[in-house]
This record gives structure tokens, sequence and C-alpha cells, in this order.
């Protein structure tokens, strides 16, 4: 690694921050039943305090996604005592997330729902959303729809189209000038005929439908098999619509598994397609990473640290690409050495280099090894067990 290169890692991992999930630290499960870990966060404290921890060892953490149903059960009159909260840890809220999938009124859908009682009623859910948006200081709305269809017939998709645009359109009116909507798109589960919002053109579509403050979240793990991610954020890069991640891994579909788990060539390969943007543009584009993972086998908290750590690496490999030999490989159709570029860095061990960056900025050479040292996971495993074996494992 040369010392221009070491000087572009240093730099951006001064840069990259990861939000993480709330959800991701409380008890949750697959469709068929919940597991139960002993130190699982029980409230929004608990989420707010593990989520200190992690930011403490990893020092790219500093806000935590949320779900509004989840986090504030009083809506806007539990903001006061969460931004307290946050404070205490260390932490700031980061995206809001509204929840219209779990009531019972949204079966036939929420913004897509035929009935406009239940379209009124999640409409007043994301807009309350955007007002505590506001009170925490939030710029993103992170908004994602399990409507769709089961069955051929049952639905009129673009009756559906429209009333999404009609709540979307207001939904963009009430944002703050500091506040972005961005739109989330999955190609089916839990609706299995057609999803409402199944892909990234009907992402860019609504969002293009609504105003300039709407971009495109892309979530790792809602594409096609094989389906070539990268070229997705290079065109909406190209087009000036990405807002932001969830990232994840999988082996089949939708499987939230851990960063880079299956496939770390892959958001290697989307981390590279960001900083060649930016090399050959100029641009920083305001792309928020965050992390949404079903952290249900691995503990949560050092499932959390653990993927914070290989988003760190595979984010700083993909600046020592060179972009300047890439471009001219590409443009001499020299694949071979077009391709070794990207396998020279993707192949190149950054972590001595994270390390450095790591004590300069008085951090933990092993994130894992320390919060493991700390003694965190074993008081709160004794303050929780009975905690989580009462509740069952709920969100609260």
């Amino acid at each position: 690694m040369t010392s221009q290169q070491e000087s572009a890692l240093l730099k951006r991992l001064d840069a990259f921050q990861i939000e993480i999930p709330s959800w991701g630290l409380a008890n949750t499960g697959t469709r068929f039943g919940k597991f139960i870990q002993a130190a699982a966060a029980t409230s929004i404290e608990e989420k707010l305090s593990d989520a200190g921890q992690v930011h403490k060892v990893t020092g790219c953490c500093p806000s935590v996604a949320v779900h509004v149903l989840w986090d504030f059960p009083k809506g806007l009159e539990s903001v006061p005592e969460t931004l307290a909260l946050a404070e205490k840890y260390g932490i700031r809220i980061g995206a809001i997330n509204p929840n219209v999938f779990q009531d019972q009124c949204y079966k036939h859908g929420s913004l897509g729902n035929p009935d406009p009682e239940v379209r009124r009623t999640a409409l007043r859910h994301i807009l309350e959303s955007v007002e505590i948006g506001k009170k925490t200081g939030s710029r993103d709305v992170s908004l994602w729809f399990a409507d769709g269809s089961n069955y051929p017939g049952t639905a009129n998709m673009r009756a559906r189209r429209e009333w999404f645009l009609e709540g979307l359109r207001e939904t963009h009116a009430r944002l703050s000038p500091s506040q972005r909507m961005l739109v989330e798109y999955k190609p089916f589960e839990p609706a299995f005929y057609h999803t409402d919002i199944a892909d990234w053109g009907m992402a860019l579509l609504l969002a293009r439908g609504c105003g300039p403050k709407a971009k495109v979240l892309v979530d790792t793990g809602h594409h096609y098999q094989a389906q070539n991610i990268e070229q997705i954020v290079a065109w909406l890069l190209a087009e000036d619509m990405l807002g932001g991640f969830h990232f994840n891994d999988r082996r089949y579909a939708d499987d939230d598994l851990t960063i880079g788990s299956i496939d770390p060539y892959q958001v290697f390969r989307i981390f590279h397609e960001i900083a060649f943007f930016e090399w050959e543009t100029g641009k920083r584009p305001a792309i928020a990473y965050m992390i949404d993972q079903s952290h249900n086998l691995k503990d949560k908290i050092e499932e959390t640290i653990q993927t914070v750590m290989f988003a760190q690496e595979l984010s700083a490999k993909a600046v020592l690409v060179d972009h300047a030999k890439l471009a001219g490989h590409q443009i001499r159709c020299e694949l071979i050495d077009a391709e070794e570029c990207l396998k020279s860095a993707f192949s190149t061990d950054v972590r001595p280099v994270i390390e450095v960056w790591r004590r300069a900025k008085g951090l933990p050479e092993n994130p894992l090894a320390a919060y493991r040292a700390g003694g965190y996971q074993q008081r709160i495993t004794k303050e929780r067990t009975a905690k989580n074996a009462a509740s069952g494992g709920s969100y609260a």
C-alpha cells in the first residue's frame, strides 16, 4: 500500500459513519416465531444504552435508526425523554421509520389500501413520524411498505399506484427544508403476487413524482437472486436519486444476514461504485449508510460490532482502487487489467491501517475483543434475563 493510498484510506475512515437499528438490539424472529436472548434490550433506554456501547468501541456509529411504533409509544410526547436518553448514552436519533405494516387495519395495505379511512390512518402515522423527525433533528424519514396482493385480479394496481403517489406527495409537502424521505422497495414478501413498490424503478418514479427531497433507499437484501445491485447503485447515483442503504447480506432472498457474511465482494463493489462516482464527478453524494439485519441467533451487540467492523473494512478497500488507471483500462477495453484493479484492492488487508486509525482516535484496536472484556454483556444479561423471560420477546 502506498502512502497516498494509506492517506486516502484514513480520510475515508474519518468520514465513514454507519447507523445501527434500534430493532436489531431487541428480540426478533422470523414469521414462525421469535427467539429470545437473555441480554436483549426490552425498552428504548436499553436499546440506546446498547447502541452507545457499539459507538464507544467502534467510533463510527453516532446515530440510531428508530421505529416509531416500537420506540415512541406515546408518539410526539415520547420525544423529550428519548432525546435525553440518547444524550445520556452519547448518541443521537437517526432515521425515523414509520410502521404501517403491523396493525390489523393494514391487512390489505396502508397507503395502497382500497379503504380511504385506512389510507388516512396510515398517512396520519407517517405525518406524525415526520413531526417526530423534526423534533429529534433527524434528516431522514425511511419509508418501507408491505403493501401488495397475493392473488391475480384481487387488486387494482394502477389505482394503488395513484393512492401511493397521493400519500407520498402529502408526506413530502410536510418535510422541513432539512428533511428527506427515502422510498424503499422490495420485490416480494409479504405480498406474493404483486408488491406495490417492487423495484428501484418504481421507487424512483414515486420519489420523482413527489419532489426534490425524495430519494430511493436500497436494501441490499431486497433483490432477486444474483441481481446486479451495484448497477442499480450506479444508475441511481447518475440520476442523483440514491438516498441511502439498508445493508445486510443474503444467501437466497431477503435473508437479512450479517454484512459480507455471504458475498463480501458484492458489498465492496457497491462501495467501489460510490467511490468511483466521487472520483469522476468530484461530488460527495449525501448517502445514509444504515444497517438492517435480523439479529436472531448471534448475540445482538456482538453481531452489530462485527458488522460495523466489516463495513469499515469494505468501505476502506474501495478507496484503494486506482480509479485513473481503471478508467484507462475501461476505455481501452483492457478487461483483465481492469478487473485486476478491483481485485487487487479487494485483496488488500486494510486491518493494520484501521488499527492505526483507531489508536489515533483513542479507540480499541479490536472493538469486539474490547467489548467482550468490558463486562457490559455480563451485567445486562444479569439485569435483563427475567424481563426477557417474562415478556416473551416483545418489541417493547
